[in-house]
């Protein structure tokens, strides 16, 4: 059962890396959005950086640590399979289909911005930047909590988080707004 403990560690210890890429790009998809808008040549100066920044993070931190942890969860679902069958494994499996889905969409956004197509505002980037932040409470509390988590509080708890966000997102905006007036 050593190897299982191992297992969980480096499961762990990819999930985290995973989502610090998946925070990142995100945050670094905004800058180059507000970059292509700036005059020349800062505007060409700073999306070439913005590219390199990006394309190191997604190829180099933020894929290999989502196979990774994919793999080794994967690993630890072999030895423990008696998880597959309790329901909060399934709801986690949910949410982990879900960031999968969300990393695609990054991907495709990943691709469009390095061929210098800017399909969203730095806004809609921002409020995007919380899909992970949401994901990744539920599976925390999810696994820690496992069958102690009353569904409905559960859903009500993420529901109540998601406006939060929302909330906050908007109170930021007014500020950088009049900041910027």
């Amino acid at each position: 059962m050593e190897s299982y403990n191992y297992l969980k560690s480096l499961h762990l210890i990819f999930v985290i890396t995973w989502f610090a890429g998946l925070f990142y790009i995100v945050r670094l998809f905004v800058y180059q959005i507000e970059a292509a808008s700036k005059p020349s040549p800062e505007k060409e100066i700073l999306q070439k950086q913005y590219k390199i920044m990006t394309y190191r993070l997604w190829y180099i931190i933020t894929w290999p640590s989502a196979v990774l942890a994919i793999l080794f969860a994967i690993s630890l679902l072999y030895l423990m399979p008696e998880w597959l069958s309790q329901p909060w494994m399934h709801v986690k499996l949910g949410f982990v289909f879900l960031l999968i889905l969300y990393q695609l969409k990054c991907q495709q956004i990943f691709s469009q911005l390095q061929r210098d197509e800017v399909k969203y505002t730095s806004n809609f980037m921002r409020l995007w930047n919380e899909g992970a932040t949401i994901i990744l409470f539920a599976v925390v509390f999810l696994v820690i909590l496992k069958n102690a988590l009353d569904w409905i509080y559960g859903v009500v708890g993420i529901i109540a988080f998601s406006v939060l966000i929302m909330l906050g997102f908007r109170f930021y905006k007014r500020i950088r707004e009049k900041n910027n007036s």
